[in-house]
């Protein structure tokens, strides 16, 4: 007989809570599934409903890195199917990376497939577009340097000359500091929305300023699992996009 072939790993988005916003080809991988790994603390184990009966699931908020590696070894070796879950697109904060090369190292076949990030999700539910015509145009991804710190070049002092839309994760507990930050370039007055559990049953919004949030979500009870985000576009109205404008000429229309 042939050597087995081994299993294939696919670290899948699940999206930012709401189980409907995982992508088609997350469900489908995720019914497909012979293991499943997910992190606990932020993936909604509602999703796991749609595994099939028996397929084992391993919470990997209390794994370490070698710990999850192993139980990927020993199920890829009997050449089956393995899911692993992370909230919303496993690219931003999800830690894949190191996955991905313990992987390679064992010559273990991995595809990512991509998911709907809380960034995105907290601008749906607030109506606003990130980059505004005639405004900004440009996102900024980041978070408040805190136990694990962020380079120098990337704090918020340095990224509030920009004058961007700044997307926050990883910072509910740290808006002292983050205002403490952006306050070195940017006004007080400066809009701000703090978005907590956004998709999830009981999501809510605050809109405030970077110089009154971190007391707005000390007075709502917001210490974690809040997207915030920051800059004009919360209230800009911005101008006309001339994409859609009828003056002016593309390659599939021409202006008047």
């Amino acid at each position: 007989m042939g050597e087995r072939q081994k299993g294939v790993v696919y670290f899948v988005g699940a999206g930012p809570g709401d189980p409907e916003l995982i992508t088609a080809k997350g469900m489908r991988l995720l019914k497909e599934a012979d293991m499943v790994l997910y992190a606990g603390s932020l993936v909604n184990a509602e999703l796991l409903k749609y595994t099939r009966a028996g397929v084992p699931c391993f919470d990997t908020a209390i794994l370490t890195l070698e710990e999850t590696t192993a139980l990927i070894r020993a199920a890829a070796a009997a050449g089956k199917t393995i899911v692993r879950l992370h909230t919303g697109d496993p690219s931003l904060y999800g830690a894949i990376q190191e996955q991905i090369d313990a992987l390679c190292e064992e010559e273990i076949p991995w595809e990512v497939i991509p998911g709907v990030s809380s960034f995105l999700a907290a601008a749906a539910l607030l109506g606003r577009e990130l980059t505004v015509p005639g405004g900004t145009q440009t996102v900024i991804i980041t978070r408040q340097g805190g136990r694990t710190p962020v380079p120098e070049a990337e704090s918020l002092r340095e990224l509030g000359e920009h004058r961007a839309t700044i997307c926050l994760f990883l910072s509910a507990a740290l808006l002292e500091e983050a205002a403490s930050d952006l306050m070195a370039s940017l006004p007080a007055d400066t809009p701000a929305a703090i978005v907590e559990r956004v998709s999830w049953p009981g999501e809510r919004f605050i809109m405030t300023t970077i110089g009154k949030m971190a007391a707005a979500a000390r007075e709502a009870g917001i210490t974690r699992t809040a997207m915030v985000l920051v800059g004009d576009f919360l209230t800009a109205q911005g101008n006309r996009s001339l994409l859609y404008d009828p003056e002016f000429s593309h390659g599939y229309r021409k202006g008047r």
